[in-house]
């Protein structure tokens, strides 16, 4: 294999595959990058075996193979190389590929591409486009609320699936840890009604959500029952699902709570984030006062004192006070669109829904805490 490309365009396609190479690997072959030049385009490849990311990049290409080199090492090289710089590769020595590049010159051991694993994506019968802010939507707006607990594994990830938002149908991510919930709606784009409801896991969606950080291209969605492909201009990444079975997330969003508080979300962000330094614990829990028009925020600390702060809110029903962590609470107002967001409560032990003012599509349902 020999080929010239240019500093930049390796450095993205490094960037696209990378991440997915786990830093500590028992399968040597795992850490690497399998490289395979053909037709003028270099293919990379990387895996963990759950989930594969390819990109494709245009190369001057002297002469067609492929290899299999060290993904992170090779990235950190790349990521120093003079801006603008050509580089040459070419594996001309048996096991190592030569890296030249202005006047450096780098040697990487290699391993057999013959040894690469290739995840098969099998049969994908349901396909769709969506564009990729419409995916990035979904995304930002319910990630934060993935659990993190190994033990519920079905939660480690967010439940995408067709669903009815009144009359109109919509394509829904859901994401939930047991304290908060996220919701997020979309257009239901053709294709997409027949599909099954699917959790994908954390690292594909962080994997995806890097895909579409920069690109205003739409995205070819491709799953069945047990796998998912998402394809974005040059670069496609295939991902086994979760084996669950996602909980019933509407027996979870209250109906009947009749008391509604809208506050400013700067001004109540602020408020939440200051007064939450007072509290020590992990939760960092804080109480929510509320009388007409008025919400007083407080916290208090054996061991670092006590702080309040109060604003001025729409609030006009009865008194209620309630507690919540400080962190869940910051979580879901940077989710807000608008200038303002609506807490619609029961009492002080029930759900809290929190809805955006100025985007029907979101809703959050927050658990209290004891404070």
């Amino acid at each position: 294999m020999k080929l010239t490309i240019e500093r930049g365009a390796l450095l993205k396609s490094l960037a696209h595959i990378q991440s997915v190479v786990e830093r500590r690997n028992t399968i040597p072959i795992l850490a690497n990058v399998l490289f395979d030049a053909k037709d003028g385009r270099l293919r990379l490849t990387a895996t963990d075996m759950d989930l594969a990311v390819v990109d494709q990049v245009p190369v001057e290409l002297g002469q067609e193979g492929s290899t299999t080199v060290a993904a992170h090492t090779l990235f950190d090289i790349v990521r120093k190389l003079a801006e603008g710089a050509q580089v040459e590769i070419d594996t001309a020595a048996e096991g190592q590929l030569s890296l030249r590049s202005g006047r450096s010159s780098l040697k990487l051991a290699t391993l057999a591409s013959e040894d690469f694993p290739v995840m098969d994506a099998g049969d994908l019968p349901h396909t769709f486009t969506l564009g990729a802010e419409s995916l990035r939507v979904l995304i930002d707006r319910t990630r934060f609320a993935i659990s993190t607990e190994e033990t519920r594994y079905y939660l480690n990830g967010i439940y995408l699936h067709a669903a009815e938002d009144g009359d109109s149908p919509v394509l829904r991510a859901v994401a939930t840890d047991g304290h908060r919930l996220a919701r997020m709606d979309v257009a239901l784009p053709d294709g997409a009604a027949a599909m099954p409801g699917v959790i994908v896991p954390r690292k594909t969606v962080n994997e995806v959500r890097k895909l579409v950080e920069d690109t205003d291209s739409d995205v070819a969605v491709s799953l069945s029952d047990t796998k998912i492909r998402f394809a974005v201009d040059d670069t496609v990444v295939t991902s086994k699902l979760i084996d669950g079975t996602f909980p019933d997330y509407g027996r979870v969003i209250p109906v009947g709570n009749d008391k509604v508080l809208e506050v400013d979300c700067k001004p109540f962000a602020d408020a939440v984030d200051l007064v939450s330094t007072i509290s020590t614990e992990k939760s960092r829990a804080i109480k929510l006062s509320l009388g007409s028009n008025s919400l007083v925020l407080s916290a208090t600390s054996p061991d670092a004192g006590s702080a309040t702060e109060e604003l001025e809110v729409a609030y006009g029903d009865g008194p209620i006070e309630i507690g919540f962590n400080s962190r869940y609470l910051l979580d879901i107002t940077a989710q807000i669109t608008g200038d303002s967001a609506q807490f619609i409560l029961a009492d002080a032990a029930s759900p809290t829904v929190v809805r955006d003012s100025a985007d029907s599509s979101a809703l959050y349902v927050l658990m209290p805490m004891r404070v």
